[in-house]
């Protein structure tokens, strides 16, 4: 680029400097040639969009065969001579440049701006009628024999102005503005200096020789090919970013002055004659059917955007389902017009099982996936007037206004869980395998349900859904109503309830099922309200879990049991290898601080680690295996035990238990309480116990309630057991440690172990 802007410079030079026409005439073409060679140099270097190439290079030979003609006709081009023969050309490459920058808006803006060619119109207009007014009909009264090559010149002006309007828009409707640009403002701005200058002259509104106004043209020659050699004109056909605010006032305040302007010099300079008036009257009516264009087609644009906007607003972006407020607006409208087909609404509400987990292992984008995936699928698996909408996160609601029975609303909600069933596969994870719970609530008939409390019915059944095991459906009936009303009354009451010391620890021994003696204990919590009333743990450590209370109040519990155990090795009530169970819930174990909180209630309490069993559910190992067992792994390393609890109800499996460093196994109950009366139960104990053997695991009995139970599982090998047969839960005060079985029942004890 250097080369050629200095090449440039020398011909302005000589230019200048010259004394004869033919040599201006000769460095004044020279300078037109340098255009098409930097064209070309630039595109083979940095590829702008063909296109801008095209145009512009039947531009610049559309303003080269002007000057051709031009020197041939008149040798001082002056600008007093004029044909239509020489002007055409220069027009043709006036609306090939604006055709140029039409095209780099509509490159840099993503869109055919139609609305910015209306604005051009209107500037175009309003410029011709100043330059009728003001230079084209004055240079027709001065050269009344050179009336159609006067019209011809007289359109360089308007056209110029709209090459100015649209070099505004680049320059001030956009926040990017490269060298390109600025060079691509200096050719626009030369050229109409130029074109200025000899309009002037041509109206007698300058006198002299029209020469000194070749400058600009050269300038603004070397300035275009400037624009293609500059590294920085790859970026005129790029999208950019558009300006908020400094574009839409720079584009009304432009054509509002178009519209202003040749209205003043209208009412002000008076007509010269008949044709004059004659323009006058076209040009103004031509201005306002523009004007009338543009006002259609901006409420059009302004009726499209609204649209857009209200679209956008009552739609999920990432589903491109109804939002909750047309959801709602069209609960309301099918309550309102139930009564003509004698239907009941019904609204199924769909939440998307353990949801949070999978976003939290495998990451948003994983999650957003499997929404759009469900979204596309719950769609498909629906009637075509049944309303599907995602309301918040993983939940979806489906409206069908047209049920009349139970039965159809439950087939409605079998065909949306049937959705699910097949795995979800995704590019990073492969298959998944995704559930939903379902609630139901059909609109009573002739009742006056708001389509809010039809939707809290629905969403109450779901969390029935979900407490019956998830995958399923539920269908709402008032019962739901008392039992959600007293979940949230104990939500509200466990707030509070430690620091009010309702809340405390029962002990029940694991006793050895040969020796009699007892080997630890296992901390049970029990709530016990103000008012006496005894919270069963099934109901409140659900609810500490779900709300992430059970963080703060297992960290008590932890602390708690182990600084009783510490109280009864100190007295000796406890076998110096007596041990403590505490039940660590999903939750627990998924908070980053887990670890500190345990090696603190150890240090606070001088339980060795050893003495500590940690008890878990099956569950925790499917979640999230990976930080499970890390976490499982960083415990035992400083000398922790862990259990299975519950074993048997859950997911187990050989290769979960190879996989963890697991010590024992508690056999759940629903297996004990049957296994001195059903051969298939007894099988399955004692199946459990050869595994546990052969993993070399630890296995305890849970629940034995009776003596054919006792002498079933010590005949199975089974060798340590808790339940009421031995003791019920109790707390320290209740009950004296060493003698916790001899002291209570002497004739039991005789009888398990003479």
């Amino acid at each position: 680029m250097p080369i050629q802007v200095l090449l440039g410079i020398v011909l302005i030079g000589i230019h200048e400097a010259a004394t004869t026409p033919d040599l201006r005439n000769s460095t004044y073409l020279a300078t037109i040639g340098l255009l098409f060679p930097a064209m070309l140099i630039g595109y083979r270097l940095h590829r702008p969009a063909i296109s801008v190439v095209m145009l512009a290079t039947a531009m610049g030979g559309c303003f080269l065969l002007t000057e051709m003609l031009a020197a041939a006709q008149s040798p001082d081009r002056n600008g007093t001579t004029m044909s239509v023969a020489i002007e055409t050309p220069r027009i043709c490459g006036q609306l090939l440049f604006i055709a140029c920058l039409v095209r780099i808006v509509t490159d840099r803006h993503g869109r055919h701006p139609w609305s910015l060619v209306g604005d051009a119109a209107i500037v175009a207009i309003g410029a011709w009628l100043i330059s009728w007014v003001v230079l084209i009909q004055p240079a027709i009264q001065q050269s009344p024999t050179s009336v159609a090559a006067t019209l011809v010149r007289g359109l360089s002006q308007p056209l110029g102005v709209v090459i100015v309007f649209l070099l505004t828009m680049v320059l001030f409707a956009e926040t990017f503005r490269t060298v390109a640009v600025w060079l691509l403002a200096a050719t626009i701005l030369l050229t109409l200096f130029g074109d200025l200058g000899y309009a002037a002259i041509a109206a007698g509104h300058a006198g002299g020789s029209g020469e000194r106004f070749d400058t600009f043209y050269m300038g603004a020659y070397i300035a275009g090919g400037a624009v293609f050699l500059h590294p920085s004109v790859r970026s005129l056909n790029e999208r950019v970013p558009v300006g908020p605010v400094r574009g839409p006032l720079g584009r009304i305040l432009l054509t509002s002055l178009s519209m202003l302007i040749p209205a003043v010099i209208l009412a002000v300079v008076s007509a010269g004659s008949t044709t004059d008036r004659v323009v006058r009257a076209i040009s103004a009516a031509t201005m306002t059917l523009a004007v009338s264009l543009r006002i259609r087609e901006a409420v059009r644009a302004n009726s499209a955007a609204q649209k857009r906007l209200l679209t956008a607003a009552q739609h999920d972006l990432l589903t491109g389902l109804p939002t909750r407020q047309l959801v709602d607006e069209q609960i309301t409208e099918a309550l309102h017009e139930a009564w003509r087909r004698q239907a009941r609404p019904t609204v199924l509400f769909i939440d998307v099982d353990r949801f949070k987990i999978i976003n939290d292992s495998l990451g948003h984008a994983a999650g957003d996936e499997i929404l759009r995936i469900i979204g596309r699928r719950l769609r498909a698996s629906l009637p075509h007037h049944v309303v599907l909408g995602r309301i918040s996160g993983d939940e979806f609601i489906a409206l069908d206004p047209t049920i009349t029975t139970v039965g159809e609303a439950m087939a409605l909600a079998d065909r949306v869980l049937s959705a699910f069933r097949d795995p979800v596969r995704l590019a990073v994870s492969g298959d998944m395998h995704v559930s939903a719970s379902i609630g139901v609530a059909l609109a009573e008939p002739g009742g006056r349900a708001s389509a809010e409390e039809l939707q809290r019915n629905a969403d109450t059944a779901m969390y029935r859904a979900k407490e019956s095991g998830r995958n399923c459906i539920a269908v709402f009936d008032q019962s739901m109503h008392r039992s959600v009303a007293h979940r949230l009354s104990l939500e509200s009451a466990m707030h509070g309830a430690l620091e009010r010391r309702e809340l405390t620890l029962a002990y029940q021994p694991i006793v050895e099922l040969r020796t009699g003696q007892i080997a630890g204990f296992e901390a049970l919590m029990r709530w016990t309200m103000p008012n006496g009333r005894s919270i069963a743990p099934s109901e409140f450590i659900p609810i500490a879990e779900e709300t992430g209370l059970i963080v703060t109040i297992g960290a008590w519990a932890l602390l708690e049991a182990l600084t009783q155990l510490r109280t009864w090795l100190d007295s000796g009530s406890v076998p110096p290898d007596a041990t403590m169970s505490v039940n660590v819930s999903p939750r627990q174990l998924r908070d980053p601080g887990f670890m500190s909180i345990v090696q603190e209630a150890l240090r606070r309490s001088k339980v060795p680690p050893e003495r500590l069993w940690i008890e878990v559910t099956e569950g925790v190992m499917i979640t999230d295996p990976e930080q499970t067992a890390s976490l499982f792994h960083s415990l035992r390393a400083v000398g922790m035990h862990l259990t299975i609890d519950d074993f048997g109800t859950g997911y187990s499996s050989l290769s979960l238990l190879r996989r963890f460093p697991l010590q024992r196994i508690k056999i759940d109950r629903a297996f004990i309480s049957c296994v001195a009366d059903d051969a298939s139960a007894t099988s399955l104990v004692r199946t459990i116990l050869a595994m546990a053997e052969s993993l070399g695991l630890e296995a305890v009995a849970e629940g034995v309630e009776n003596v054919a139970q006792f002498h079933m599982l010590r005949e199975l090998g089974c060798r340590s057991a808790q339940g009421y047969l031995f003791s019920r839960p109790l707390t320290p005060a209740s009950m004296t440690i060493g003698h916790v079985l001899k002291g209570s029942e002497p004739e039991l004890v005789r009888a398990l172990w003479p």
